[in-house]
């Protein structure tokens, strides 16, 4: 509306004065007819003195730029504020969540088993394990930190002739619970072998093993029997 209006004022001024004017520049034209107007001017907040008669390194608006620019500045101070934070959180969240591990059987003759009690398998290969979480001596994955896991093993077993018993079952354990487990018990086949995979929520110092259920063996290539892992994401330390 000020540039409308001002715009009006001044075309109707230097409509007035064209015939003395021909030779003036349309910024002369306007500037003239601004100057020689009588009466109030619809400036509104405007500095229409600075607007009028002082519009070199001028500014109108000085004090609303001045308090915008204030007001940006410290949004953009809040918001680095804000994302230090964050980036905070998210380095205390990931930090050393490269955790996974995989491991076999180590080969050897005969079986594994049977026992009279549940035995922990060893899985004493080691091709992965990232973050140290796994015991290869004892069979055992300790979780280094809290987190949602992935865990996976595989059975396998070969007792050579068909009217041999495949007779086994694998179970995975957390803290002494079973978690998951497989069986075979059968005269059909010589050799079969079946993988799981499950999701386990961990607390960090949580243990997972995989062990073979009394009485029950493993036997042939029993390389063939991995077990893996990984942090899945990691959670909150409790």
């Amino acid at each position: 509306m000020k540039l409308v209006a001002l715009s009006v004022v001044s075309l109707w001024a230097a409509l007035c004065l064209c015939a003395s004017v021909e030779a003036m520049s349309t910024y002369d034209i306007m500037r003239h007819g601004a100057l020689t107007w009588k009466g109030p001017l619809p400036c509104g907040d405007w500095d229409c003195d600075c607007a009028f008669n002082r519009q070199r390194g001028c500014c109108c608006v000085a004090t609303q730029m001045y308090q915008l620019e204030e007001a940006t500045f410290t949004r953009l101070v809040q918001l680095w504020q804000k994302l230090e934070v964050l980036q905070s959180d998210v380095k205390a969240i990931t930090e050393n969540i490269q955790i996974a591990f995989s491991a076999s059987m180590v080969p050897s003759k005969g079986c594994f088993g049977p026992f009279t009690t549940n035995v922990p398998i060893a899985y004493g290969n080691i091709s992965l394990n990232e973050g140290s979480g796994y015991n290869a001596a004892l069979g055992i994955f300790t979780a280094p930190r809290s987190g949602l896991y992935v865990f996976s093993f595989t059975a396998y077993s070969d007792v050579g002739e068909p009217a041999e018993r495949l007779y086994h079952k694998i179970q995975m354990m957390n803290n002494g619970a079973v978690v998951v487990s497989m069986w075979e018990d059968n005269r059909e086949d010589s050799e079969d072998s079946g993988t799981q995979v499950v999701l386990v929520q961990m607390r960090r110092g949580c243990q997972v093993y995989v062990e073979l259920v009394s009485g029950r063996h493993l036997c042939g290539k029993k390389q063939y029997n991995m077990f893996s892992g990984f942090l899945l994401y990691p959670s909150k330390e409790e």
